[in-house]
C-alpha cells in the first residue's frame, strides 16, 4: 500500500527534484501570484539542500503528506525520488490564482524531454502549498 502511495506521488516528487538547480524568478509576479511563484522557489531551495522534512512540512499540502503516510512517509518518498532524478532545470512560466487555489506552469526536463507541467497549489494557514501536478 505504501509503495502505491509513493508511486502516486511520483510526478509531484519528480517535478520537485527536477526543479532543484534552477532559480525561479519571482519578481515577474505580484500579490498572490508572487507568493505562489515564491513557494516554487522555496521548494527548489529545499530540494537543493536535501531538506526532505522541510519539503514535507512546509512545501507540500497536508493531503499530500497524509497520502504518503504522514511526515516520515513523505520524507522517505521524497528522499527516494531525489535519487531517481537526473535533470535539474525548471522555470515558472505562468501563474494563475483563483481564490484559495492556484496553478503554476513549470517548464522542466523530464526523461530527457522538455515538458510544461501544471503544479497545483492550495492556500493552507495563509501559505501556499503544493497539492499536485497536472
Amino acid at each position: 500500500m505504501r509503495r502505491a502511495l509513493a508511486l502516486s506521488c511520483l510526478p509531484l516528487c519528480a517535478l520537485t527534484v527536477s526543479a532543484c538547480a534552477s532559480t525561479t524568478a519571482t519578481s515577474n509576479y505580484k500579490g498572490a501570484a508572487h507568493s505562489v511563484a515564491q513557494t516554487v522557489a522555496n521548494l527548489q531551495s529545499a530540494v537543493t539542500g536535501g531538506e526532505q522534512k522541510k519539503i514535507c512540512t512546509e512545501q507540500f499540502a497536508a493531503r499530500v503528506v497524509a497520502s504518503l503516510g504522514g511526515t516520515k512517509g513523505c520524507e522517505t518518498a521524497v528522499k527516494e525520488q531525489l535519487l531517481e532524478i537526473d535533470s535539474t532545470e525548471a522555470t515558472v512560466e505562468n501563474v494563475q490564482v483563483s481564490g484559495t487555489t492556484a496553478t503554476a506552469k513549470v517548464k522542466s526536463v523530464v526523461a530527457g524531454k522538455k515538458a510544461l507541467t501544471g503544479v497545483t497549489l492550495v492556500e493552507e494557514g495563509g501559505r501556499w502549498k503544493i497539492s499536485g501536478v497536472q
